[in-house]
């Protein structure tokens, strides 16, 4: 049968057949959901927790002095691993750091960043080390020691509202002073300036990604841009355990909207990448004795990262269509600023790429209304002809140039839409912009799908309107009626796409549809005008 299926059929059903390999590959290759934190009390304050266990060891990488040797705080640590010495707040958001040093909690402020029980969001899981700013030495004497010694910091809360602030901690171990230098910015960003009273090799952590957003759907690991702008991206349960990057712009930790990051835009970082029982890759980096390192902490969003240096941008990663997701996203972005709606956004570009592409959109449609006419002329040629394919391909071609039909002219425009639709997935995937971003009455988060499914329904009508209404050359009653069944399929595998995507194909279809209706009557008045 597919031997006598014409360029437009197979078009259509190498279409669906995209969208399955699509809709395989999110199920089966990219991890699934997995339990988020929450918030269990509106303010800073944490609660004392079990002891960590020697699960969080850093596996060993093939190299000279390593963090193979540093390890977690364990069992046997003398001081609670989760008290709070100092407490940061902010109108974005607010943290605390623990007696070791590190950033043990994170809650950002505002409405979008609470769970469904109105509980702020806490970035980090507190049993998955390292926190960031962690230190682990190389020495497994001093390493313990450290684990056990608390950090002394001057003050017990700092306000970050309109200014940065500074802040020294200081750790006085039996032979060495560590002095950290902490200045915080109030969108996130941070610098942090450590000095040993003597030299000891160590590593520092970003921390391990938040831990908020898993989903099957995104990226979730640690990305590294190196001084030559190569990006690797490290996903969970991929880690080895020895990747080493001496030059890297960019160390990233990330889950699906939120990030923890170290960057050094010109000397480079000294990355080591270890990996937990997991193999979830783990971030570190080298210090000296007197070291200093830019980081950031807090939500993937491309106006904040971009704020902090361009390049930060490469963070927020839209896969395989990045180079085409981008730019849609710098429209959608737009668009939204003006009409202050993310989804009249996604109509908006919708309008955009249909007027782009109406040239291209008006001659397929053209085309196909010609094709259908010839439909009984390429009958007649393949009976004729039955058994000589060279015979009936040639002559077939003729009549297309002699009747001026395209027999691929309805197909570009499909084509085309393809790594549009494919990019709009992933910036409404990846985009934390879009993050709850409300449209009308039922649809209060247009990353996630329509929980009421109107809005594929709607698609699926529309599709088989368009489809009603629109030319058809298929002469072989099978392939006919799997053409009727087009519309059922792509409704199913909408019901789990993002809500702002299935809006997009459906306006698209509302297009398409008033397109139709201009070029039937058109050749309606040519018919007319002929008799």
């Amino acid at each position: 049968m597919l031997d006598n299926l014409s360029t437009q059929q197979r078009v259509i059903i190498a279409t669906v057949l995209s969208f399955l390999f699509f809709a395989g590959y999110d199920y089966f290759f990219i991890p699934k959901q997995i339990k988020s934190p929450t918030d269990v009390n509106s303010s800073v304050k944490v609660k004392k927790a079990a002891p960590v266990s020697s699960d969080a060891k850093i596996q060993a990488p093939v190299a000279t002095n390593t963090p193979s040797q540093a390890s977690a705080p364990q069992s046997g640590s003398t001081v609670s691993n989760e008290k709070s010495i100092l407490l940061v707040k902010g109108k974005r958001f607010d943290l605390s750091i623990d007696q070791f040093g590190r950033v043990n909690k994170f809650y950002l402020n505002g409405k979008r960043y609470r769970d469904k029980n109105g509980k702020r969001v806490q970035l980090f899981n507190d049993s998955k080390l390292p926190l960031p700013l962690e230190i682990r030495f190389s020495d497994p004497k001093l390493n313990s020691e450290a684990f056990k010694v608390p950090y002394i910091s001057p003050v017990k809360e700092i306000s970050i509202d309109k200014e940065a602030k500074t802040i020294t901690l200081t750790q006085r171990l039996s032979n060495l002073t560590v002095t950290k230098k902490i200045t915080i910015y109030p969108i996130g960003k941070y610098t942090v300036s450590i000095s040993l009273s003597k030299p000891a090799d160590y590593f520092i952590s970003p921390g391990f990604r938040p831990d908020v957003k898993v989903d099957g759907y995104t990226f979730h690991g640690v990305l590294i841009k190196e001084l030559d702008d190569t990006l690797t991206m490290i996903k969970d349960k991929d880690a080895k355990g020895d990747e080493h990057f001496g030059k890297a712009k960019i160390v990233a930790d990330s889950d699906r909207y939120y990030t923890t990051s170290f960057y050094d835009l010109k000397g480079g970082l000294d990355v080591y990448i270890s990996k937990d029982k997991d193999e979830n890759p783990l971030a570190f980096v080298k210090g000296k004795q007197n070291y200093s390192v830019n980081g950031y902490i807090g939500v993937k969003e491309l106006k904040i990262l971009t704020s902090i240096n361009k390049e930060m941008g490469d963070i927020v990663e839209y896969g395989w269509f990045t180079f085409i997701a981008k730019p849609v996203f710098l429209l959608l972005s737009y668009l939204e600023s003006i009409l202050g709606n993310w989804g009249w956004a996604i109509i908006a570009t919708t309008l955009i790429i249909r007027v782009i592409l109406f040239p291209l959109t008006y001659k397929g449609m053209v085309s196909m209304t010609k094709m259908k006419e010839l439909a009984p002329k390429i009958k007649e040629l393949q009976k004729k002809y039955k058994g000589e394919p060279q015979k009936l391909n040639a002559h077939t071609m003729e009549l297309y140039k002699k009747h001026g039909a395209n027999p691929l002219g309805g197909c570009l425009p499909m084509i085309l839409q393809i790594p549009i639709f494919f990019a709009l997935y992933r910036v409404l995937q990846n985009s934390a912009e879009l993050q709850s971003a409300p449209w009308i009455l039922w649809i209060h988060d247009l990353s996630t799908k329509d929980p009421y499914f109107i809005l594929p329904i709607l698609m699926g009508i529309t599709m088989f309107w368009q489809q009603h209404i629109s030319p058809n050359s298929i002469q072989d009653p099978t392939q006919a009626k799997i053409m009727k069944y087009l519309p059922v399929i792509f409704t199913f595998f909408f019901m789990t796409f993002p809500a702002g995507l299935t809006l997009y194909w459906f306006v698209n279809n509302l297009f398409s549809i008033v397109q139709q209706y201009y070029v039937n009557s058109l050749f309606e008045k040519k018919k007319q005008s002929k008799e």
